[in-house]
């Protein structure tokens, strides 16, 4: 057997075997072969999935499963730690493989209907609580004229923005012409969050030229403690923990959600040190005001290029968990008898969602009904997993060929 993998391609000559989806080394896999002889109820036993025809293992991946007490046994070992977390993550990726596509499926709607409500909470509660605090920061900036609010205030403007632009764009995206966009509005978001993070970026540059022009010419004008202001920024901060704890439970539901507890993460952060700097230098040393200005303002435009960069990598294709490719990997090998070798396996992120691409290999005698059928079940199965958006598979009857679409091999 021949496995290679370039770029962010799977590639198989032959079957893959359960060595290379499970990440075994070789001698765990030997190992696991001659658990081959334990009988079938205990392997029911330790993943919990009942042996049947709708959950086949075809490949005995629960022989490589390990039990508690295997578990157990590890830890006291040297590494051991090392070792049982690889086994954990091993565990539930067998019981995800050997999971039926529709069962994964219906577990995702599940799991969307359940959260659909709290989402939508996290989103007006982000949006009415930013708009309240930013017109509490703006106040304590403009009362102090401190620096380090102005940086807060700056920020505290900029979620409404952020809120005001998901809401939109998440509308927008809903309601697109399929004919003038073929593919759907699902990258706006991500375009959304780029562009913001740009004027964020901006803005929070031209607090950060005027920190350094008062850190030199010392005006004075933000040296007089103002209590009122402190207090404000103080509520603010408050309100944002509590957005913060809730998005937080929430975060892997929505890419909304998930920008916003980012947001409300970094403003944190940002408010209780602005309060701090502040209150600093009105009572301690003058210079702490706009040196707080400084490092917020840098501090931010940081954040903010760290989520531009990740956001650039979804616009550009990044390729999708390597736990996913596995499971598509899977799910194809066993799909149809018919279906006698993986090709190529490709899963890529297109904005938030993956497109994946499969090339299945079939008998050259497969009646060509029988091919497009099998295939076109096999991209229903995949485009109704979560988060995958679009889904290609490709049939042919040999794999001697060069990998498609690839203008330099």
């Amino acid at each position: 057997m021949v496995i290679t993998q370039t770029e962010d391609v799977l590639q198989t000559e032959t079957p893959v075997s359960a060595t290379f989806l499970l990440g075994s080394n070789p001698t765990d896999y030997a190992t696991g072969t001659k658990r081959r002889a334990n009988s079938k109820r205990k392997d029911e036993e330790q993943t919990g999935i009942p042996l049947t025809p709708s959950h086949p293992d075809p490949y005995s991946f629960q022989t490589a499963y390990k039990t508690h007490e295997e578990l157990a046994s590890l830890r006291r070992k040297k590494a051991g730690n090392r070792l049982v977390s690889f086994y954990h993550k091993q565990n539930d990726l067998i019981t995800s493989l050997l999971k039926p596509m529709d069962e994964h499926t219906e577990e995702a709607r599940v799991e969307e209907e359940t959260a659909r409500l709290p989402i939508r909470i996290a989103i007006w509660a982000s949006l009415v609580g930013n708009f309240a605090l930013c017109v509490l920061q703006l106040y304590a900036a403009i009362t102090s004229v401190s620096l380090s609010l102005i940086a807060t205030s700056v920020d505290s403007v900029f979620d409404i923005g952020s809120n005001v632009v998901l809401y939109w764009l998440n509308k927008k995206a809903e309601s697109m012409d399929v004919n003038k966009w073929p593919v759907g509005g699902a990258r706006l978001q991500t375009i959304g969050n780029v562009v913001y993070g740009a004027m964020m970026s901006s803005v929070n540059l031209v607090v950060l030229v005027e920190s350094v022009q008062e850190l030199i010419k010392h005006s004075g004008s933000s040296d007089k403690f103002h209590i009122p202001s402190l207090v404000a920024v103080g509520v603010a901060l408050g309100v944002k923990i509590l957005l913060f704890l809730y998005c937080w439970s929430f975060r892997g539901q929505s890419s909304q959600v998930h920008v916003l507890w980012e947001d409300h993460r970094n403003d944190i952060f940002v408010n209780g040190f602005g309060l701090l700097m502040s209150a600093g230098g009105s009572k301690w040393v003058w210079w702490l005001d706009p040196l707080g200005g400084m490092i917020l303002s840098v501090g931010v435009i940081l954040l903010w290029g760290t989520t531009m960069y990740r956001q650039f990598e979804l616009l550009a294709g990044k390729s999708a968990p390597r736990e996913f490719v596995q499971l598509i990997i899977y799910k194809a090998m066993t799909f149809s008898d018919e279906i006698e070798q993986i090709d190529t396996v490709r899963a890529y992120h297109s904005g938030p969602d993956y497109f994946v691409e499969v090339d299945v290999v079939m008998d050259a005698n497969t009646p060509l009904w029988k091919a497009h059928d099998i295939s076109q079940q096999l991209q229903d199965k995949i485009e109704v997993l979560p988060n995958v958006e679009r889904a290609f598979v490709h049939v042919d009857h040999e794999t001697t060929h060069a990998p498609e679409h690839r203008k330099v091999v």
